[in-house]
């Protein structure tokens, strides 16, 4: 009979605990910071693009100004967040450092010009390219330079968002579609609490998100399961315009590769693009983050969570102004813009549903990213992170069939498949083990 208190095993697993956190701590506070001076910069130029509304004409100017320094000196780092996926399934030439300044400074041009972008992307690529530096400085091996990627990617999404059990779980759950990364567990929810204690401790103050709907005080009776039944409807709608927008990403990004052969004119044509949208649509509301605005009536993610705070077709807007502005070549990151159309999107769906407008706000909020990540558990976590728990099983459905209906396609081209989202054949005799990755 095995002893009940395995002292050797239970020491380990604390050499283990107690190794791993004092290995990722200097990242995790690399990555907390980075993300602070970025939130910090980011809030700096986005007000300077509001005060100065010519700037936005000089966008193509700034397009071919990050697409000159990426074409001089980005090499690898032009990858983005796909390179550092890419270490973490097969460990090769690893992350360069420049990844971090370059991303930084590039972000920060495209909101200061009026580019429709998010920062997921810029904070993701700052945590791996810092881990990246760390591992080799360190001479860590190659397994632990793995590790050490994941918890980068989890201090980087953390800290920029304030939610770090979200940033833990999204670094274990977006590198394989239908399996987790568990042997990271540690790391990752270490880097990411860090992360985003130090980010806090830096003075920054993220953006705060209500949902009033608490729904009905007469249990699971018929208007639940008639709310229910919308949200089936509405997260159907979400998972299919997470899959428009990400293969509509790639199909611009093909053919601006296709018809300009010189990467730094690239985002002249996107910058130029841009400004035509803007005069087509007759509104500079689908520009920059998305967050918050100015403008009286304006759409933001923050107005989609009241009645009258988006417009019928703002989602589909968004999507084409950040389809546009990402494939050209500009950077930032593509989460906070899907955090807008979803937004927007489920603030549309909860008037012709006849449902609360906030609630599907907030579901269409995590619903589209999980379907365009491929994350639904970690969007369900974000969902309870930034709204509370009192709507936990509908941001659940919501994003569990987002995913279901997204496809295997997402706005990273390093994700792999694991387990297929449908199985094709009911299963017969004894199940066979997953394969290892």
């Amino acid at each position: 009979m095995k002893r009940l208190l395995n002292f050797n095993e239970h020491l380990a697993s604390l050499w283990h605990l107690l190794k791993w956190t004092l290995l990722v701590l200097p990242v995790a506070v690399l990555s907390g910071s980075a993300s602070a001076l970025f939130l910090w910069a980011l809030d700096c130029v986005t007000h300077l693009r509001w005060q100065h509304a010519w700037l936005l004409f000089l966008l193509p100017v700034a397009g071919f100004l990050v697409g000159w320094l990426y074409h001089l000196i980005g090499q690898r780092a032009e990858a983005g967040s796909n390179l550092i996926m890419e270490e973490i399934h097969e460990p090769g030439g690893g992350v360069p450092g420049r990844m971090a300044p370059l991303v930084l400074i590039g972000t920060l041009i495209t909101h200061l010009f009026g580019g429709s972008a998010g920062r997921e992307g810029t904070a993701v690529q700052m945590g791996g390219s810092l881990a990246g530096v760390y591992g080799r400085l360190c001479g860590v091996a190659t397994e632990s330079k793995r590790v050490l990627l994941m918890a980068g990617i989890a201090a980087g999404f953390g800290s920029v968002f304030g939610t770090p059990l979200t940033g833990a779980i999204f670094a274990m759950e977006v590198l394989v579609i239908g399996r987790m990364q568990y042997d990271a567990l540690i790391p990752v929810l270490v880097a990411s609490i860090v992360g985003d204690l130090v980010c806090s401790a830096w003075g920054i103050h993220h953006a705060i998100y209500h949902i009033d709907f608490t729904g009905s005080s007469t249990g699971h009776g018929l208007l639940e399961g008639a709310l229910l039944a919308k949200v089936v409807i509405a997260a159907m709608l979400f998972g299919i315009v997470s899959q428009a927008f990400a293969e509509l990403t790639h199909a611009l990004k093909r053919e601006f590769a296709r018809f300009i052969a010189y990467p730094p004119l690239r985002p002249v044509a996107g910058g130029l693009l841009v400004i035509g949208l803007v005069y087509l649509v007759g509104t500079r509301d689908y520009l920059g983050i998305g967050v918050a605005s100015p403008e009286p009536g304006a759409v933001t993610i923050l107005s989609a969570f009241n009645v009258g705070g988006a417009h019928s077709w703002s989602w589909l807007w968004k999507l084409v102004f950040t389809a546009v502005t990402l494939a050209a070549g500009f950077k930032g990151g593509e989460v906070t813009p899907l955090f807008f159309i979803g937004a927007a999107l489920g603030n549309t769906l909860a008037l012709l549903l006849g449902a609360p407008v906030d609630l599907f706000a907030g579901l269409g909020f995590i619903a589209v990213f999980a379907g365009a990540t491929n994350t639904p558990l970690a969007c369900t976590v974000m969902g309870i992170e930034l709204f509370g728990a009192q709507n936990t099983v509908y941001f659940a459905v919501a994003c569990f069939i987002a995913y279901l209906f997204s496809g295997h396609s997402g706005i990273y081209s390093a994700q792999r498949t694991g387990v297929p989202k449908k199985a094709t054949a009911l299963p017969t005799g004894r199940p066979k083990p997953p394969p290892s990755l």
